[in-house]
């Protein structure tokens, strides 16, 4: 589940939606209204339930063989997601939807960029797309996706090393 070219991406839990409006997100840092969305490097990050808490981890071009033997894996390709136990039956079950927007309206936002953002309100292309099977778009993807009892040991780890990194929805993590 990626965009074709000219396109974005905002995954939602929500069929419904049939204009998107520039808001702040309740758990942006930020204060300015955006619609957001992901290129499609950065879709990945979104295959989860919105709520799920989730550590990533991919190889970049600083990262040492080393920190990839040792968080990735020998093996086991250049990107880990790593979630909770107790988030499993929520990844297969949630019904996850894509929306395809014209990326003329978009600009990266974050340092590196992270996603994209509107100021100006957004019709999707057409209707939302259904993703599917989560645990089958990360196999199809080469992305490892590990369970752990608790993300913290695992990010602690992940933020320390070369690896490049992205958490989201943290503060749903068991502490």
């Amino acid at each position: 589940m990626r965009p074709e070219p000219g396109q974005v991406l905002h995954f939602s839990e929500d069929p419904t939606i049939k204009r998107f409006v520039p808001h702040v997100a309740p758990t942006s840092i930020r204060k300015e209204s955006y619609v957001w969305a992901v290129g499609h490097d950065r879709c990945p990050d979104y295959w989860f339930p919105r709520a799920c808490p989730r550590a990533m981890a991919w190889v970049g071009p600083r990262t040492t063989e080393e920190d990839t033997a040792r968080i990735i894996g020998a093996g086991c390709g250049d990107r880990v997601h790593a979630v909770e136990y107790r988030w499993l039956q929520a990844l297969r079950e949630v019904r996850l939807y894509a929306y395809r927007l014209p990326a003329e309206h978009f600009k990266p936002i974050g340092e590196p960029p992270h996603a994209v953002v509107s100021t100006v309100p957004v019709t999707p292309l057409g209707p939302p797309e259904r993703v599917g099977d989560l645990f089958d778009l990360h196999e199809e993807a080469g992305i490892q996706l590990r369970v752990l009892p608790s993300l913290w040991p695992f990010w602690d780890e992940v933020t320390a090393s070369t690896l490049e990194f992205s958490g989201i929805r943290l503060r749903n993590a068991r502490r």
